[in-house]
């Protein structure tokens, strides 16, 4: 999606950034995990394939994809380091009979960052870009049974409820509606978040 090219959302304790050639190596390295294909129900890419599918994130207007970076100190000189990757955010306006509801997908790679609230941040901020940019009106999730962790911040940190469980697929299916209450909740989590322009590494 073009839409985010150049937008960067800087959080508390991470900043998200459009997903671009440089990020691609890493992104690749983490995707050969067994554990991370089946958490995200991915298929082991090429490295050419990585690329294509990176510039694909880029131009098709039905996904988004950010990469989340950890927070720099305050007083780096390079907010957008590609060598604080940590994981990545996207949607998917795939429904064709509601064209507003969004499936969404996080993934933190990286295990030192774990429990320590970054999958709620990371959420928080791509929830209300969802929503407040692009017009998001209902959210969807589809997530491993296995993956209990997942399960429990979207039912108990985002109100999400589950509607569908597959036997076939091992997952769960939770849904939430957009309403005022939420719009509110996303208002004060956008509070301390800040948006800037993404400035890209010069070519090498």
């Amino acid at each position: 999606m073009r839409l985010n090219e150049n937008l960067a959302i800087i959080g508390s304790q991470v900043v998200l950034v459009p997903y671009e050639k440089e990020h691609v190596p890493r992104y690749h390295e983490w995707m050969k995990s067994p554990f991370l294909q089946e958490m995200t129900g991915s298929e082991p890419l090429t490295i050419d394939e990585e690329y294509a599918m990176q510039q694909s994130w880029r131009t098709d207007d039905d996904k988004c994809t950010f990469i989340v970076l950890a927070k720099a100190q305050p007083d780096s000189s390079d907010i957008f380091d590609c060598s604080r990757m940590i994981g990545d955010v996207n949607f998917y306006l795939n429904n064709v009979y509601n064209p507003h509801e969004a499936e969404l997908e996080v993934m933190i790679a990286e295990n030192s960052c774990s429990g320590k609230g970054v999958a709620t941040e990371v959420l928080q901020l791509m929830t209300h870009y969802a929503v407040n940019d692009v017009g998001v009106t209902e959210l969807v999730v589809r997530i491993k049974e296995s993956n209990a962790a997942s399960i429990h911040i979207f039912e108990h940190k985002f109100g999400f409820t589950e509607t569908e469980r597959s036997k076939a697929f091992q997952e769960v299916t939770l849904r939430r509606t957009v309403t005022d209450a939420l719009r509110t909740d996303m208002d004060q989590w956008a509070k301390h978040a800040t948006r800037v322009e993404y400035v890209r590494a010069p070519a090498k």
